[in-house]
């Protein structure tokens, strides 16, 4: 009898650039594959691939108590009219209200996917620490499931749900995140003409953004048109760390920074490009750095969970404080004058690509944990 696997997440953009290979590898190992997610005119990607999808309306950033209840009621609704074998969640809400709904219709198996701690746990503000609380207590009730698993991207983020007793050790498991397409990111040659800086993400204050800037601004001038700086991303409105269009428009206007907009084609973004810079506050595990490692570029990043996680310093990229531009300049400066290590860290980030990184290879970790949960309910 065929399997059902479904995957509840919060938005479909999400799912299509993170999770549609674990998918399409679940669908090759026997799986009838369900995609429950909102519809936010991407999930064409989802239905070409044979995959069944339904339309639940999360809003990411809603705080209405009877929206939030009917989102949850829908989320019962749906596994009991699907009766998946197994249900994988990711992100903050499809595991909550998911991971209480499937204790409620007695859901055989539970993969949590935990895509990095975000706003609710960097956020220091009092009205936050007080959603803190009641976010871990809700996480606590999800892992009362008898049959779970919970993946993180880092060994941080891990350590803290055990020493916050939201999980046990034997629970949590770190993956590398969803992994990368090794044949589709690939080595390539890196411009010559100039210097191409490339921060790719949301456009949040805490990915770094106004870091980013204020370096491009401080190194800009020297070196004129030798060197650029691309953004490669939008900004997020429904998140409360978003840069405004506003805010963007005047920074466009500088002409220090050039703004590309949200891109598709991240393979041909990192092939223009020289380095990959992400000076984000905290992350899971950044994608955009696992891809900059397998097309062969040298990244800068945090030294923070996540973005340390991702690279060898020294070796595949260079750390920097948080929330520091001027030093992020001085290493931005390091690599501007300094071909061959770019080169170097670029030839050893796609090694590290190769060993640690495969979409291919991780796909086959989660399928070992359904099979896995699955076996225990036999």
């Amino acid at each position: 009898m065929t399997k059902r696997l479904l995957f509840i997440v919060n938005v479909d953009w999400f799912f299509v650039s993170h999770w549609l290979h674990l998918a399409r590898a679940a669908k090759q190992a026997g799986y009838e594959v369900h995609v429950a997610t909102s519809n936010t005119n991407n999930t064409a990607p989802i239905f070409a691939e044979g995959f069944i999808c339904h339309d639940i309306a999360i809003n990411r950033s809603g705080t209405n108590p009877f929206v939030e209840s009917l989102t949850a009621i829908r989320i019962f609704r749906l596994l009991r009219a699907i009766n998946p074998d197994v249900v994988h969640l990711m992100t903050i809400k499809p595991v909550i209200y998911g991971g209480l709904a499937c204790r409620l219709a007695g859901v055989r198996a539970v993969v949590v996917g935990i895509t990095g701690l975000g706003f609710v746990f960097i956020n220091t503000s009092f009205k936050v620490k007080l959603l803190r609380f009641l976010v871990v207590q809700l996480y606590k009730a999800v892992f009362r499931h008898n049959n779970i698993l919970a993946t993180f991207e880092n060994e941080a983020d891990k350590a803290y749900f055990i020493q916050s007793h939201i999980v046990t050790a034997e629970q949590a498991k770190v993956v590398d995140g969803a992994g990368v397409d090794l044949s589709k990111f690939s080595p390539s040659a890196a411009p010559t003409e100039k210097v191409v800086f490339t921060f790719a993400a949301r456009i949040l204050k805490d990915k770094g953004f106004f870091e980013f800037v204020a370096a491009a601004r401080l190194l800009k001038p020297k070196y004129g048109d030798a060197i650029a700086f691309w953004v490669a991303g939008s900004p997020d409105p429904v998140n409360p760390a978003s840069v405004s269009q506003i805010e963007i428009d005047k920074l466009s206007a500088e002409h220090i920074v050039t703004f590309l907009g949200f891109q598709s084609d991240m393979e041909d973004v990192i092939s223009r490009s020289s380095v990959v810079v992400l000076p984000s506050y905290r992350e899971g595990l950044p994608k955009v750095l696992m891809e900059a490692a397998a097309c062969g570029r040298p990244v800068i990043t945090t030294d923070v969970p996540g973005c340390r996680h991702v690279i060898i310093p020294g070796c595949t990229g260079l750390l920097v404080p948080p929330g520091k531009s001027r030093e992020l300049a001085d290493a931005i400066l390091m690599l501007i004058d300094n071909p061959d290590v770019r080169a170097e860290f670029g030839k050893r980030g796609r090694e590290l690509a190769e060993e640690r990184f495969s979409a291919d290879k991780i796909s086959a970790d989660y399928l070992s944990m359904y099979h896995k949960l699955l076996n225990r309910t036999c």
